[in-house]
C-alpha cells in the first residue's frame, strides 16, 4: 500500500496551489499587457522576467542560509515571502509603463525569493528520505494545478464578464489571501532532535559544497540559460493569431500537462534514481524547443506545448530531490538557496538573449538557440555531473 505524505507536506501543496492560482491569473496576461496597453516588445518582456527572476534568486540564497542559521525555523520566512508576493502582484493592474511593471514584478518575485528555499527545506525536513521525490513531485503537481486553474479562471472571467485585464489582475488577491491563511494555520515545523545544535556559521563559499553538487549546479545554470521564460511561448501564440482567451487556455493546458506527470515522475525518481528522470526531462525539453522553432501553425503549437508540459512536469520533482540528496539537514536551506540561485542567475541573460535573437532574426532562431543549449546541458548531465557513479545511485 502506498504511504501517505505527512500533513505538513499536504498543506504546503495546497498553499502552492492557491498561490499559483493567484499568480497565473496574472502572469500569462503580462505579454499581452506589454504588447497592447504598454506598447513594448520581446526585449522588454525578457528584461521584466529576467530581472524579476534574478532578484528572486539572490534572495533565495540569503533566505535559505538564514533559515539554517536560526536553527531550521523555516515557517516565518515562508509566511513573509508569500505575503510580500500577494500584496505586490495585484498592483500590476495599475502600472502605466513597462519600467513600473518591472519594479512591481520584481517586488512580487522578491517575495518568491524570500519564501522558496525555506519552503523547500521545510518540505524536506518534514518528509522521510525514501519519499523525498514523491513529496517534491506532489508539491510541483499542486503548483502546476493551481496555475492551470488560475489561467482557466482568468479566461472564464474575461470571456463571460467582459471586464478589462486590469480587473482580472485585481481579483488575483483573493486566492493569494487563501494561500497565506492556509500556511499560517496549517503548517507545523518538524521538531529538531533534543541534542541538535545550530551551526555557529554556515559558509556561502561554493567550494564547501561537494564536487557532485557543484557540477550539478553549474550544469543546471547552463540549462537555465536555455530555459527562457515560458511567456515567450505565449507571445509566439499571440503572434500566430491566438486571442487573449485562447492564450490563457494554452497556458492552462501547459500547466495541466505539467501537473499530470509531476507525482509519477517524483515516484519514479525515488525508485530508479534522479539521473534517469532528469536525463529524460532535459532531453525532451531540448527536443520540444527545437520543434517550437519549426512551428508556424496553431495546431502544431498546441501539440508541442502539451508535449513540453508533460516532460517538464515529469522531471521537476527529481530536480529538487537531487539537491536534498547531496546535502545535510543543517545546511539544507543553504543548499536549496544555491539551487535557486543557480536556476536564476542565468535568468537575465537568458531572457535578454532570447528576446534579442527573436527581434533581430526571428522567433524560430531564438527557440533553436535554446534547444542547442539544452541538449549541451543534457550531455554534460549524463557524462560529467555524476562521473564515477552508477545511474541508480544518483
Amino acid at each position: 500500500m502506498r504511504q501517505a505524505l505527512p500533513f505538513t507536506v499536504l498543506v504546503l501543496g495546497f498553499v502552492s496551489f492557491f498561490n499559483d492560482l493567484s499568480s497565473e491569473m496574472v502572469v500569462p496576461l503580462i505579454p499581452v499587457l506589454l504588447a497592447t496597453i504598454l506598447a513594448a516588445g520581446p526585449v522588454a518582456l525578457g528584461l521584466v522576467e529576467g530581472v524579476a527572476d534574478t532578484v528572486a534568486s539572490f534572495l533565495k540564497l540569503w533566505s535559505g542560509r538564514h533559515s539554517d542559521l536560526i536553527g531550521g525555523r523555516r515557517k516565518g520566512l515562508t509566511v513573509i515571502g508569500y505575503t510580500v508576493s500577494n500584496l505586490a502582484r495585484p498592483l500590476i493592474a495599475v502600472v502605466g509603463s513597462w519600467p513600473v511593471l518591472l519594479l512591481v514584478r520584481s517586488i512580487d518575485r522578491m517575495g518568491k525569493g524570500i519564501r522558496t528555499a525555506p519552503r523547500d527545506a521545510l518540505l524536506a525536513d518534514s518528509t522521510p528520505p525514501q519519499r523525498i521525490g514523491f513529496a517534491f513531485g506532489y508539491q510541483r503537481a499542486m503548483d502546476n494545478g493551481g496555475a492551470l486553474l488560475g489561467a482557466l479562471v482568468a479566461a472564464a472571467v474575461l470571456h463571460f464578464s467582459g471586464i478589462p485585464l486590469e480587473d482580472v489582475i485585481l481579483l488575483s488577491a483573493i486566492p493569494g489571501a487563501v494561500a497565506i491563511l492556509l500556511l499560517i494555520g496549517g503548517v507545523r515545523e518538524a521538531p529538531r532532535p533534543p541534542n541538535h545544535r545550530t551551526p555557529a556559521r554556515i559558509s556561502l563559499n561554493p567550494h564547501h559544497l561537494s564536487p557532485h553538487i557543484r557540477r550539478y549546479l553549474l550544469t543546471l545554470s547552463l540549462f537555465t540559460l536555455a530555459r527562457a521564460t515560458e511567456t515567450f511561448i505565449l507571445l509566439r501564440a499571440y503572434q500566430l493569431g491566438m486571442d487573449v482567451v485562447q492564450v490563457l487556455l494554452l497556458w492552462a493546458s501547459i500547466h495541466a500537462a505539467k501537473s499530470s506527470t509531476g507525482i509519477g515522475g517524483g515516484r519514479l525518481a525515488d525508485k530508479l534514481g534522479r539521473r534517469p528522470v532528469l536525463f529524460i526531462g532535459w532531453s525532451a525539453y531540448g527536443c520540444n524547443y527545437a520543434l517550437f522553432a519549426m512551428v508556424e501553425s496553431l495546431p502544431l503549437l498546441w501539440a508541442v506545448a502539451l508535449s513540453y508540459g508533460l516532460f517538464f512536469g515529469f522531471s521537476e520533482g527529481a530536480e529538487r530531490a537531487q539537491i536534498n540528496d547531496l546535502t545535510t539537514a543543517d545546511e539544507r536551506g543553504t543548499a536549496f538557496g544555491w539551487y535557486n540561485l543557480a536556476t536564476g542567475i542565468s535568468a537575465i541573460p537568458a531572457g535578454l538573449l532570447f528576446g534579442w535573437i527573436w527581434e533581430e532574426v526571428g522567433a524560430p532562431y531564438a527557440f533553436g538557440f535554446s534547444a542547442c543549449i539544452a541538449i549541451t546541458a543534457t550531455i554534460l548531465l549524463a557524462t560529467w555531473v555524476y562521473r564515477g557513479t552508477p545511474w541508480r545511485q544518483s
